[in-house]
């Protein structure tokens, strides 16, 4: 069974959504802002986002580009804004389509059967292998010497974030507002964090060659490990 994570903060939508939903077969998860959105994203991967633009806490576009940082998961607007303009800069921050409100649900049902029929395109490897430890994704597995390490849920979740986009950039923003739902960047939840993923998970936690930190920008995961290790520093 499918699920599909509906972002909107009118009420009466999403009760219509998860109704009709249901009705057809599909799980359903609701938010009604962008950073619980982004939360409920990160902790149980939806197989398809449908999401206003118009939320009362960050922009529907920002959602995107937070979904965009980690994940390939379909993404369908549903928005009452009408203006070109605006739903190129969504198609261009990420989305898959762009449904009007006010919409036929037989259409945007239709649209959803669509985009759950497509193939992802440029799915990461269900088993990541690095010179010093291997992380199952599917089965939420990490071993290093032959032995499983214990990560914590939250460890889990930035891990594999950063797994699933090797080599990518992810800012401190995108982990506080997924991992934690936070927006706030002033808190020291990813140094911490980090850490204690690193003294698990490195070779030399001080110097690490995996879980690299670029400073004031964030995060980045080098699965071969050869890069130049740059100091354990302010994530």
């Amino acid at each position: 069974m499918s699920t599909v994570l509906v972002v909107d903060d009118e009420p009466p939508i999403l009760r219509t959504m998860a109704i009709n939903l249901r009705a057809r077969g599909y799980g359903v998860q609701l938010a009604v802002s962008g950073t619980q959105a982004l939360s409920l994203a990160a902790r149980h991967h939806p197989d398809a986002v449908i999401l206003d633009l118009g939320l009362p806490d960050i922009d529907g576009a920002e959602v995107i580009r937070g979904l965009r940082g980690w994940t390939n998961v379909p993404i369908i607007v549903l928005s009452a804004r009408t203006a070109e303009q605006q739903k190129v800069a969504a198609l261009d921050a990420g989305a898959n389509d762009y449904v009007t409100k006010p919409f036929g649900m037989d259409e945007l049902m239709a649209r959803l059967r669509v985009v759950l029929r497509a193939p992802a395109g440029g799915e990461e490897s269900a088993v990541v292998h690095t010179p010093d430890f291997t992380i199952d994704l599917g089965n939420r597995l990490v071993r290093r010497d032959g032995r499983d390490v214990r990560l914590t849920a939250t460890e889990w979740q930035v891990v594999e974030i950063l797994v699933r986009n090797p080599g990518r950039l992810i800012t401190q923003r995108q982990l506080l507002e997924q991992v934690w739902g936070l927006t706030d960047t002033k808190t020291n939840y990813v140094r911490v964090l980090m850490v204690a993923i690193r003294r698990k998970l490195e070779p030399d936690p001080a110097h690490p060659r995996y879980f690299l930190t670029e400073p004031r920008s964030g995060l980045r995961f080098l699965p071969d490990g050869s890069a130049a290790p740059a100091p354990a520093g302010a994530e």
